[in-house]
């Protein structure tokens, strides 16, 4: 279940939003009282109330905006109760002095908003004897492996235990507290009105991650990467294991670069069976890997991992074969072409892991590979490694390209202005290809058409290594015809 909280400053706006919410599906409502301007009038907020609510007015120092005196919110809080309020919220400090009366269940609640503390398991204990119903604790994740932690607590916990690890790195243990037994979790109206860091909104909620069909059989799947919230790789697996009556989730899993391997240990004990990889890890989960083909050795990178039985850890490359499929597609209708890069020059721009991907895949296809990268040392290390050309950025004008293949982030959202390569050095004879799927009409998209240009978009080669990925996860083809749709309405309509 979703308790989703509604602060607003003036009473018919949140009595409003609840009418709203349940229509909508909502079955738990929080009413933060702390941001209601002036007076509260919970009778009036209380009466034919659509659905059972929890009851919250917190002080400032726990993150609310309550200006009034101690005693002015104890008194509301005692009010609430006498009007039979579900649930109240009350902190751990305060618990003591306001007693159980009539049904009104007890939400004792603790929050730190700096970190997730290590004696976590005894503050737990403590609040054991505080006389709850329901227990709630919200900490700030600094690492991946605090969403672990919170979430064994809330498995091991006899009672309902509400754990949540603010902050972006926390947001998965929103979306699995149900997994792992929660009563509920927290959401907020809107997207755009969180009040806690890392909170999703309610339709975020339901629409994409389907919280409500999460159970303890729910197998999970994830994104790893740094940053990550501009993923709309959720939007698509979700839909598709929605589409295909799988019982699993899609997460996106923010792993700053020095946590990735203790996030990787975690994986199995998170229900985590596949993940895809993106920056900055894609060469450094190479060290994790139980196993490997001679593909994944030649590209040196992975975008796709499986974990299974005795710790055993299996890599994959989706880019590789999703670009090649995207180009060859692409040349079988350009004029003159015969479906064949064997022979063509290609420059490929960028030295990261999809560039590794796509030129180790040209390379194989006889292509005459050219890397520039804006890191030269990268661009050379990678042409080594691939036995190919490099040259220095600034010179990749130089270079008469027959295919040319952006792998750079330069043009991506929301630096759409930005384009890595100038639009009077386009030919009507060139093949360009831009890796960067949001927006999918990148100006260097836009660019080639203008010069009459073959193009092929980011969102093709997303949908092809997503299709690749998905069927690596289930065993199953994948509704791809679903996946570019959900993607292409997730980023909006096309420009040209």
């Amino acid at each position: 279940m979703i308790c989703v909280s509604i602060a607003r400053g003036r009473h018919r706006h949140v009595i409003a939003e609840h009418r709203h919410l349940v229509q909508q599906g909502a079955k738990l409502v929080e009413l933060r009282l702390d941001y209601i301007d002036g007076e509260v009038n919970l009778k009036r907020l209380l009466a034919d109330r659509p659905s059972p609510v929890v009851v919250t007015c917190r002080r400032e120092r726990d993150g609310g905006k309550f200006t009034g005196t101690e005693e002015q919110r104890l008194m509301l809080l005692r009010s609430a109760i006498a009007e039979g309020v579900e649930y109240i919220d009350l902190e751990d400090d305060v618990a003591s002095a306001i007693p159980r009366y009539g049904k009104t269940k007890r939400i004792i609640s603790l929050h730190d908003y700096r970190k997730t503390p290590d004696d976590l398991e005894d503050i737990h204990a403590r609040l054991t004897t505080l006389d709850p119903d329901v227990i709630k604790i919200a900490t700030t994740a600094n690492q991946s492996h605090d969403n672990l932690r919170m979430l064994q607590l809330i498995q091991r916990s006899k009672v309902p235990t509400v754990g949540i690890c603010m902050g972006d790195i926390g947001t998965p243990s929103r979306i699995l507290a149900g997994r792992f037994g929660a009563p509920f979790t927290f959401a907020t109206f809107h997207h755009e009105r969180t009040l806690a860091p890392g909170q999703l909104s309610y339709q975020q909620m339901t629409d994409i991650y389907h919280y409500d069909r999460i159970d303890p059989q729910t197998v999970v799947f994830g994104v790893i990467g740094d940053p990550i919230g501009h993923s709309l790789s959720p939007m698509v697996h979700n839909a598709a294991f929605r589409r295909a009556g799988i019982n699993a989730v899609y997460l996106p899993f923010r792993v700053p670069r020095e946590h990735l391997n203790q996030f990787l240990e975690d994986a199995p004990a998170l229900g985590i069976k596949g993940l895809s990889v993106t920056i900055p890890h894609k060469e450094a989960v190479l060290k994790k890997l139980t196993s490997m083909d001679n593909t994944m050795v030649g590209i040196g990178a992975a975008n796709t991992l499986m974990f299974g039985e005795r710790g055993k850890v299996v890599g994959s490359n989706t880019d590789y074969q999703a670009a090649l499929d995207s180009l060859e597609q692409a040349l079988m209708v350009h004029a003159g072409r015969k479906g064949t890069l064997e022979n063509q020059t290609a420059l490929v721009l960028g030295a990261g892991g999809a560039a590794k991907a796509i030129a180790f895949g040209m390379k194989q296809m006889g292509a005459q590979v050219v890397i520039a990268g804006r890191t030269n040392q990268r661009a050379q290390q990678l042409a080594d490694a691939l036995k190919c050309k490099a040259i220095e950025w600034l010179n990749r004008y130089s270079v008469q390209p027959d295919v040319l293949i952006n792998c750079t982030p330069v043009g991506m959202h929301p630096n759409v202005d930005a384009t890595p390569y100038d639009k009077h050095h386009l030919r009507p004879s060139m093949v360009v290809f831009d890796t960067v799927y949001n927006p999918e009409n990148t100006l260097l998209v836009k660019d080639a058409r203008s010069q009459s240009c073959t193009v092929v978009t980011g969102v093709e080669m997303f949908v092809r290594q997503a299709c690749l990925q998905f069927k690596l996860f289930t065993s199953q083809e994948a509704p791809s015809e679903l996946m570019r749709e959900v993607l292409k309405r997730t980023i909006g309509p096309a420009k040209y």
